[in-house]
């Protein structure tokens, strides 16, 4: 009996604990859609429609760190989905940690953005874990309605970052940090393991908490056309 009581009490603390990760997932695919929405709500100040329309994949962290002057992006948690033959991809989740930042002063939460440009940087957010500045290219993405004809990011840039921290939107460096598999969410979402691979590439449908973030996605370039 006692052994009996001790497996249920196991069963349901591993219930609750998976219910708290997919609640935790789907928060943060209803939060990096509030992001995604409100940066392509301001088009003057977001992300060019250029590089909207090239970006092989999209990535967003809401509410990175907190932090103070100079600071370090100790953790934060984020969904990425990328573009296949049948439209965007089910969400995928991972978290990232370490990176240099430049000063945020008095910063609360900063919002991430990455937009994956080109086919050696979708290649490495589809296997498990990859650096940036490692096996991966990044810069800090232009601003604006337009990419400016004289930047060079369309050459040889595998990710452009971005940042957005008390309303400010600006690109953003992330030199040295690491991306990872949430496998947690990844398993709470879909109630399997999966791998980032078999997600990003449209071999997985989309769950029904994705389907705003995905609608946002799928509409940002023409949002930004009409502004």
């Amino acid at each position: 009996m006692k052994k009996f009581l001790v497996l249920l009490a196991v069963l349901l603390l591993g219930t609750m604990a998976w219910a708290d990760e997919k609640e935790d997932a789907t928060d943060r695919l209803d939060n990096a859609n509030k992001v995604l929405t409100e940066i392509m709500n301001t088009p003057d100040k977001g992300i060019p429609e250029e590089v909207l329309d090239g970006a092989k994949c999209i990535a967003v962290v809401p509410h990175m760190i907190k932090g103070g002057f100079v600071f370090g992006a100790k953790h934060g948690r984020g969904v990425a989905t990328c573009r296949t033959a049948n439209g965007w991809s089910a969400p995928s989740f991972f978290a990232v940690t370490g990176g240099s930042w430049g000063a945020q002063i008095g910063v609360e939460g900063v919002d991430l953005v990455m937009m994956i440009m080109n086919e050696k940087g979708m290649t490495q957010l589809l296997n498990s874990k990859f650096q940036i500045g490692g096996e991966v290219s990044a810069a800090a993405g232009p601003v604006g309605r337009h990419a400016s004809a004289g930047t060079d990011w369309k050459l040889n840039t595998e990710i452009l970052t971005y940042s957005r921290a008390k309303g400010a939107f600006a690109g953003a460096t992330l030199e040295g940090a690491g991306i990872t598999q949430d496998e947690d969410a990844i398993r709470a979402m879909y109630g399997r393991n999966l791998t980032p691979r078999t997600i990003l590439t449209g071999k997985v449908q989309p769950p029904a908490a994705a389907q705003q973030f995905l609608a946002t996605v799928r509409g940002a370039k023409a949002i930004a056309e009409k502004k």
